[in-house]
């Protein structure tokens, strides 16, 4: 999942680095904007099958690659829990 959020990051968020940066990299430290956070949760959206809460609509929720992964695996579990 990783490897599909670092492309996301490249072509939603106009992060072409995501690719050499670090799982706990500060996205938003590395040129992220908040509108290209936007576009990563709509492709995330529409790729995982999932939907954000409003609670997980935060800067939080997209600052690392490592907290992406997690956040998306909840969503995920939560759905087929459902």
């Amino acid at each position: 999942m990783k490897t599909q959020i670092r492309e996301m990051l490249a072509q939603y968020a106009s992060l072409p680095s995501a690719a050499g940066l670090d799982d706990d990299a500060d996205l938003y430290a590395a040129g992220m904007s908040s509108h290209g956070s936007v576009q990563l949760m709509l492709a995330l959206e529409d790729t995982f099958d999932v939907e954000f809460p409003d609670n997980l609509l935060n800067r939080k929720s997209f600052s690392t690659i490592a907290i992406i992964e997690q956040t998306v695996n909840q969503l995920v579990a939560a759905k087929e829990a459902a």
